[in-house]
């Protein structure tokens, strides 16, 4: 067995350190003083009072501008960005390439699924049987199955919350935050080339009513003056922005590769060796996890950052942390050295069936009616009981 295999088995080992952990300080490419754009999320349909926008944490006194925290990129949305890296070239090879064929214009990467293992497109294609087995494997202590198919569910977790309930955590997880945020508002308007309504497009009457109604067809289609006022200018960060990344050594500890006929332990060091390969060549990744964000928001290392722009730490369960220089190269070449000594799935195509969805969706129908059902018996008998304890 070659040296690099088992250069980190230490970490892998029961009383191994607790976490990789890199922190970046970064700037706006304009400059430490610039405006960047966090990402916007949807008003909570719920209660709890988020009405959509920027994902700002304030002070108990809620004053804009004083001491909050920003979102910039969620764990999610970093997670999202790294994982199709591994239907490149350069990485293809370490993990099966399963594609899911909808039409011949249409095809979507495993890697690239929103819920990655979990996601309902699989349960619409021939995988069904096999991911769904590979998910109950997870549940009685084997998370092989799942790897040879779709490892990176490993890497970034994964939820079957639609069947078995399987749950594998993060190994690796990424943010970025703004602190002490100042937010800008913006607005502009669209003025159209022509005056239609001179033209007998519409009447001046139209017109006036238009302007200014964002729900008009005329607005939406282009045809008068449309301003947009007030709406999200981005944010400037007083406090700095940084992005925390760290990878879970005692989350990949958890990992096991089930039992032999005789009922003994399988050795899962060819498992977590292999996911810790995948791991440290996401985490490594030199550009994946910042850069061009979103339109307003091109993120890159602040230079003058105290102690430095880039930290990055081997951290141990007492708290000692060692730093570490591992090189992405490095990373790829224990990943590969990893990859021969397990047995990862075939690349496949596989295609996606119609009739596959119409069931899922029909059944999920049923599953709620019987919820509803069960909900509305609940009820019944609560209150007899309130009533019979009264």
């Amino acid at each position: 067995m070659s040296d690099l295999l088992t250069k980190y088995d230490a970490w892998l080992n029961d009383g191994g350190p607790a976490a990789l952990v890199i922190r970046e300080h970064l700037i706006p490419v304009e400059g430490s003083d610039s405006v960047v754009f966090p990402a916007t999320f949807a008003a909570d349909k719920k209660d709890s009072g988020f009405s959509g926008g920027y994902n700002i944490d304030r002070s108990l006194n809620g004053q804009t501008g004083g001491e909050n925290v920003c979102l910039i990129d969620s764990v999610g949305s970093q997670g999202n960005r790294v994982e199709p890296e591994f239907a490149k070239e350069k990485y293809r090879s370490l993990v099966p390439q399963i594609t899911i064929r909808a039409s011949e214009e249409k095809q979507v990467n495993l890697l690239e699924a929103g819920h990655r293992a979990g996601d309902a497109i699989v349960r619409c294609t021939d995988l069904a049987q096999s991911i769904n087995d590979a998910f109950k494997s997870v549940l009685k202590g084997d998370a092989g199955p799942l790897a040879k198919i779709a490892p990176t569910s490993l890497v970034f977790g994964v939820w079957d919350s639609r069947d078995t309930q399987a749950k594998l955590p993060r190994i690796v997880g990424s943010a970025i935050r703004a602190f002490n945020v100042r937010e800008l508002t913006r607005g502009a308007v669209y003025t159209p080339p022509l005056d239609y309504s001179k033209l007998d497009v519409f009447s001046e009457e139209d017109k006036a009513k238009a302007e200014g109604d964002k729900k008009s067809p005329l607005a939406q289609r282009g045809f008068v003056h449309n301003p947009a006022s007030g709406s999200h200018g981005g944010v400037i960060a007083t406090g700095g922005i940084r992005r925390d990344a760290t990878l879970n050594l005692a989350a990949l500890r958890l990992l096991k590769a089930g039992k032999d006929k005789e009922g003994k332990d399988n050795d899962p060091m060819p498992l977590r060796r292999y996911i810790l390969g995948l791991s440290l060549v996401a985490f490594t990744h030199p550009s994946a996890f910042i850069g061009y964000l979103r339109q307003g928001c091109t993120l890159v290392l602040d230079p003058d950052a105290k102690p430095a722009p880039r930290e990055f730490t081997l951290v141990h369960p007492n708290g000692k942390r060692d730093p570490q220089s591992i090189e992405h190269s490095d990373a790829i070449g224990f990943a590969e050295e990893a990859v021969k000594k397990f047995d990862i799935g075939e690349s496949k195509t596989v295609m996606f069936s119609k009739d596959a969805a119409k069931k899922d969706v029909a059944e999920a129908g049923k599953k709620d009616k019987k919820k509803g059902k069960g909900k509305k018996e609940a009820e019944s008998t609560n209150g007899a009981a309130d009533d019979d304890s009264n």
